[in-house]
C-alpha cells in the first residue's frame, strides 16, 4: 500500500466515523471495503468521503426505529430556536456604529450641507423650550444605587 493509498484510506475512515454508532456496528465493514474498491477503480478519494458524510448527515437526522418522527422534529425545532437565541445574543453584544461616525485615517470627515436657495429666505427661528425636570416614577422599583428618574415629557416636539 502506497502512501497515497494510506492517506484516501484515511480520508474515508474519517467520514466513516462520523456515523452514529449503531450504523458502524453495522455497516462500517462493508462501507470501508466498498469505499477501497471504489478508490481502486480510479474514483477519487476526497468523492467518496465526501458522499459518506453526506449519508453521515442523514443518518444522524433519521430517527432511529421505535422513536417518532415528532419527537425528533421537536429536537430539531429546539436545537434551531437555540442557535438563534444565540446568534441574537451574539448580535447585540457587537458594537454599535452610528451613522456618520466614519473617521478617515486624515480626521473627521465634515458633513456635506447644501446651502440653501437664495430664495429661501432665513431659517425659521424657534423660541427655545423650557427645561423638562425629570419626576420620581412611583410604583417601580429603583436600580441598586441609582434614583430614579421619568424622562416623560422630555421627547417632546417643538410645540412650545
Amino acid at each position: 500500500m502506497s502512501a497515497s493509498e494510506a492517506g484516501e484510506g484515511r480520508l474515508v475512515d474519517a467520514a466513516l466515523r462520523c456515523y452514529p454508532a449503531r450504523w458502524r456496528r453495522r455497516h462500517a465493514d462493508e462501507a470501508a471495503e466498498l469505499a477501497a474498491l471504489l478508490i481502486r477503480d480510479g474514483n477519487p478519494a476526497a468523492s467518496i468521503a465526501w458522499s459518506y458524510l453526506a449519508g453521515a448527515a442523514r443518518e444522524w437526522l433519521t430517527p432511529p426505529p421505535g422513536r417518532s418522527l415528532s419527537t425528533v422534529a421537536v429536537a430539531l425545532l429546539a436545537a434551531t430556536c437555540l442557535l438563534g437565541f444565540s446568534a441574537a445574543l451574539v448580535a447585540q453584544t457587537a458594537p454599535a456604529k452610528a451613522a456618520g461616525t466614519t473617521q478617515s485615517p486624515s480626521g473627521p470627515i465634515p458633513p456635506k450641507i447644501k446651502p440653501a436657495p437664495p430664495s429661501a429666505g432665513p431659517p425659521p427661528q424657534f423660541p427655545p423650550c423650557p427645561p423638562v425636570l425629570p419626576r420620581q416614577v412611583t410604583g417601580a422599583f429603583p436600580a441598586a444605587g441609582h434614583s430614579q428618574l421619568s424622562l416623560q415629557g422630555t421627547a417632546r416636539a417643538r410645540s412650545c
